[in-house]
């Protein structure tokens, strides 16, 4: 994992630390709970947090319109860092209806999608088999959702935008290489299929090639790789620990790290931030697990997990890294684990075996 902040933030003048807290859908509602008991419990190590209750989601919509209140948006903008929950977007078109979470990510430019994925090793002093961070862009590629459906003499086509900018392409790329950078083994692997969408995944391959010629020498140290996302997928899966930082449009990027979440157990340990240079966003890369809502079930690592890497982004280290080492212990002692690691503990139940580690 990387073990310094991805931006540095001041940290020395806050007297709080102000928190959005946006649990969303299904089991949000109960992972974001558990996140903020985490961070009650790390005490003088980081300054008083002050919590907000801020609305999104689907649920949202249905009762009122609109899935991301323009009040929700204008609080975050008041704190320091926020933690996502889940959303429980419709697979099927609804008018009027757009992503909570695609949407803040642009009103807030969370340009990066940061999710590490690292195994625990049954001895803590071994080497995870699996230690990798994906470095997502988060504002661009189809997730424009720019569609529209044409009727032809054939019946009906469907089209859809993809963008990729030189901009948004070179600061994906100055992300993943900073994050290399603070890693043991400084390398980045861009992924993309530019043998085919030579345009625009060309442009998004030959942006970040050019990155460390303009660096200053910087990035000097850090080795660049590449990898056709479908190749990359299959040798992710025989072989991962070739990869290191692996940095990918926003549809390669979403679909390898869920892939990738397979390798360590669960979707349910696997923790994000979405990043920006002024803010940061936690966020659990699971879904809104629907089948599971409300059973008291659902395995709220992933979500203590990316309430330490909003800490860390914000200049937070050793808290953060105290937050990592209980839940690694919890995970390593196998003894309080939920269903989707095969135990039958309950969320409480891990929540409280983190706790006391702390």
């Amino acid at each position: 994992m990387f073990r310094t902040p991805i931006r540095r933030m001041a940290t020395a003048a806050r007297q709080s630390l102000k928190i959005g807290l946006i649990p969303a859908d299904g089991i949000g509602k109960e992972v974001i709970p558990a996140a903020r008991k985490v961070l009650e419990a790390i005490g003088s190590d980081i300054p008083k947090p002050e919590f907000v209750p801020l609305l999104a989601g689907w649920e949202v919509f249905v009762r009122s319109g609109t899935a991301l209140p323009e009040e929700t948006v204008e609080a975050l903008r008041e704190c320091d860092g926020a933690l996502f929950g889940a959303v429980s977007s419709p697979s099927r078109r609804v008018t009027g209806y757009s992503s909570p979470i695609v949407a803040l990510r642009k009103e807030l430019d969370l340009y990066a999608n940061v999710r590490p994925v690292i195994s625990v090793a049954a001895n803590p002093e071994e080497k995870p088999a699996v230690d990798l961070v994906v470095v997502r862009e988060n504002t661009e590629c189809l997730y424009v959702k720019q569609e529209q459906l044409v009727p032809t003499e054939n019946g009906k086509e469907a089209r859809a935008t993809r963008l990729i900018t030189e901009r948004a392409s070179r600061r994906i790329g100055k992300m993943a290489f900073e994050i290399a950078l603070g890693r043991p083994r400084k390398q980045v692997t861009i992924i993309h299929k530019s043998n085919v969408l030579s345009v625009t995944d060309g442009l998004f391959r030959e942006t970040i090639r050019q990155i460390p010629f303009d660096s200053n020498g910087r990035y000097d140290s850090v080795k660049l790789e590449e990898q056709i996302v479908d190749s990359a997928v299959y040798r992710l899966f025989r072989e991962p620990q070739i990869y290191d930082v692996m940095v990918a449009p926003n549809l390669y990027g979403d679909i390898i790290s869920d892939a990738a979440a397979a390798l360590v157990g669960s979707l349910g340990l696997v923790p994000s931030v979405n990043a920006g240079d002024k803010f940061v966003m936690g966020e659990p890369v699971h879904g809104s697990a629907p089948d599971i809502e409300g059973k008291g079930i659902a395995n709220p690592i992933a979500a203590i997990r990316s309430a330490a890497l909003m800490l860390r982004h914000l200049g937070y280290t050793a808290p953060a890294d105290r937050i990592d080492r209980a839940v690694d212990q919890v995970i390593r002692e196998g003894q309080v684990l939920t269903p989707d690691l095969g135990g039958k503990s309950s969320t409480n139940d891990v929540l409280d075996a983190v706790l006391k580690k702390l």
